[in-house]
């Protein structure tokens, strides 16, 4: 479901969706609760409350912070290591220089196939969640082959093949990371606490009475939106190929790798 809205709504609209979403419940919320107990407003129990209230929004806050803290780190490894891998495919185009114009000619065209199915194959699938390994998996096997065919022939050749090959099995665990990033997701216990964790402080601000009614719509509502916009970064940090914010294939189109898109 997240995933979902995340490719289908831009940010702005979901921080209207949810932002906007907390606010309207939290203000309906307040005044239906004024209006069933008018006398709650005078703030008879806020001492109690207001005690409760503070206890419950650090333990909140601290998970939140923790969760966002986590995922922002996760959005950052999965970007560095795409650019790694596309470093480290760009840098087998480079060391075929160094080979046979016709062993050159099969590291470049078998590179340029690896590139274009985890662009135009691969990428999207990891947009919805679903990143198959078997999309690249005969392209991978294929660069293996590329060099497993070959016997260099001098000592320049016999050590950028060594090189060459040492940069395939990088290449081969960057795009395992990658794949893993691609399905990662918040824990069921963690889901539950922030998502569960909302739901119960939101109606918490409704029992702190304040006599002025637009006060208490000002108290309730800011705490709903800050709630609201918190729940949208955990949701588009937690998908970091999905959404505006997704990890982008643009490292597989630059520098020695561009010349596969022209």
């Amino acid at each position: 479901m997240g995933i979902w809205l995340l490719n289908n709504f831009s940010t702005l609209a979901l921080a209207g969706l949810l932002g906007g979403g907390a606010v309207l419940a939290a203000a309906a919320g307040i005044l239906l609760l004024r209006r069933r107990f008018p006398h709650h407003a005078n703030g008879t129990h806020n001492d109690m409350i207001g005690v409760v209230l503070g206890m419950y929004a650090a333990i909140y806050g601290i998970i939140l912070a923790f969760v966002v803290v986590a995922e922002w780190e996760g959005l950052n490894a999965a970007e560095t290591n795409v650019a790694l891998e596309a470093s480290q495919t760009a840098e087998v185009v480079r060391d075929a220089a160094a080979f046979p114009p016709a062993q050159e000619h099969r590291v470049t065209s078998a590179v340029e196939e690896y590139v274009h199915v985890v662009v135009d194959k691969q990428w999207p699938l990891m947009r919805d969640g679903r990143p198959d390994p078997g999309v690249t998996n005969h392209e991978v096997t294929q660069l293996y082959q590329v060099f497993q065919d070959y016997e260099p022939q001098t000592e320049a050749e016999t050590t950028y093949y060594e090189q060459s090959v040492s940069t395939l099995g990088e290449i081969a665990g960057a795009r395992r990371t990658r794949l893993s990033d691609a399905q990662q997701s918040l824990p069921s216990l963690l889901n539950i606490l922030v998502y569960g964790g909302a739901l119960i402080m939101l109606p918490l601000t409704f029992l702190y009475g304040i006599k002025s009614l637009r006060a208490n719509l000002m108290f309730v509502v800011s705490v709903a939106a800050l709630i609201g916009v918190s729940l949208l970064l955990c949701l588009t940090l937690d998908h970091p190929f999905a959404g505006d914010l997704a990890v982008s294939p643009a490292p597989f189109k630059e520098g020695v790798l561009a010349q596969f898109w022209r």
